[in-house]
């Protein structure tokens, strides 16, 4: 796994800088063909710094230090509004301001970056930048009366009768989405900066996941909200559920709440056991998400869910020892190594149909295709399986005994 992961950044180094207008193209296509002209999404830039950051803290190679350097640079010069302060929503193929909405999302997803690129440099602006996103979502995102936070705002900090974060998307003030990639930052920045009120934010995140955006009936997220959590729509992300259970034990387990982290745990326990149940295919991957509105499926096997998959099955098997888990993640990886990992030009396929043939006219760098699930995934993955490696053993000894 590991020599895949730097198989995927290999990719991005040779076909994802852009040379021309600096930082990185926008969008390039299956075969590695750049679209010149291609807006520049800020969560796209934000999850390069991020996962080049990452790399680099997880193999000390210095190649991916360089790409950190560079996806920080180009953020910060580029991507940062220095009249209202926070990230913009996206900037022309030549970095100028495109769209400067503050869509909560994308300032998660600048803390994500920004904290990651802190713990492989120390550059005290880089962790500056994030303490100041955390501060500007706390100031004008955070719902003092319902909790939680509502999920855009205008440039100038100011409502927005749109809100919506993609086209197929309700437009409520609340998603589930937002508030995943709102504590997945915040754990991060924990880690590096661990800021009593930022705890204090994080616990009532978790709690406002427990409380009102988990249905403990059924076992899924709900995903659209009004202010005062009333659901709206009728909807389960099978992608979400697993990355969403992993995500919230992390960041319970970082917080070092016993109580809360055992609370948490049974949940995400369930979380898991239900995505099984519903969203897993005779071929062992995930399908993305149903519409029980109108009983349609997505049975596209799409390159993040597959890889939050992994994750979310390492997890349980974690929390249980039960190697059933283990199983359901050797499955899905064999699914990726066969299916989605792209052997002729590279990185994986965005998704591959019900049949398992890839979606030739999906980019492979895009406004939300990214090195950021499918690096993370197989560094967690790795760095699970090294830290159980007594308990692997085991497991092996036992099973060539039987």
């Amino acid at each position: 796994m590991v020599s895949e992961f730097e198989q995927i950044l290999k990719f991005w180094m040779e076909k994802g800088v852009d040379s021309k207008f600096g930082g990185f193209l926008g969008e390039v296509d299956l075969t590695g063909t750049p679209s010149i002209n291609a807006p520049k999404g800020v969560v796209l830039n934000a999850r390069i710094l991020w996962a080049f950051s990452m790399a680099y803290n997880f193999l000390k190679k210095e190649e991916y230090l360089q790409m950190a350097h560079r996806a920080y640079n180009y953020l910060k010069s580029h991507c940062w509004d220095n009249e209202f302060d926070g990230l913009y929503w996206s900037v022309t193929h030549d970095g100028k301001m495109l769209d400067g909405r503050k869509q909560i999302y994308a300032q998660g997803f600048g803390i994500y970056g920004f904290s990651e690129y802190y713990k492989a440099t120390g550059n005290a602006e880089s962790l500056n930048f994030a303490i100041k996103l955390f501060n500007l979502i706390e100031e004008h995102s955070f719902d003092n009366e319902y909790k939680g936070y509502i999920e855009a705002l205008s440039r100038s900090w100011q409502p927005l009768s749109d809100m919506r974060l993609s086209a197929k998307d309700a437009n409520e003030p609340k998603s589930m989405n937002t508030h995943l990639h709102i504590i997945e930052p915040y754990t991060n920045l924990y880690r590096v900066w661990p800021d009593q009120k930022l705890g204090v934010q994080m616990h009532g995140l978790i709690r406002v996941f427990l409380d009102h955006i988990i249905d403990t009936q059924t076992g899924h997220f709900k995903l659209f909200f009004e202010m005062d959590w009333k659901e709206k729509g009728n909807m389960v992300s099978y992608g979400h559920d697993i990355e969403g259970a992993w995500l919230l034990c992390e960041a319970a387990e970082v917080l070092g709440n016993k109580a809360l982290l055992k609370e948490v745990e049974a949940v995400a326990l369930k979380m898991t056991n239900v995505t099984i149940q519903e969203g897993l295919t005779p071929d062992g991957t995930l399908l993305y998400e149903k519409d029980f509105g109108n009983h349609h499926f997505d049975e596209d096997r799409h390159w993040w869910v597959q890889a939050e998959a992994m994750v979310g099955f390492i997890n349980a098997w974690q929390i249980t020892n039960d190697e059933m888990y283990l199983e359901k993640m050797a499955t899905v990886w064999n699914y990726i190594d066969n299916k989605l990992i792209d052997k002729k030009f590279g990185e994986w396929f965005l998704r591959t149909d019900r049949n398992g043939f890839p979606v030739f006219s999906d980019p492979k760098i895009g406004f939300w295709k990214c090195p950021y699930h499918n690096t993370r995934a197989l560094m967690e993955v790795a760095l699970r399986l090294r830290a159980n490696i007594d308990k692997l053993k085991q497991l092996v000894t036992l099973n060539n005994s039987q």
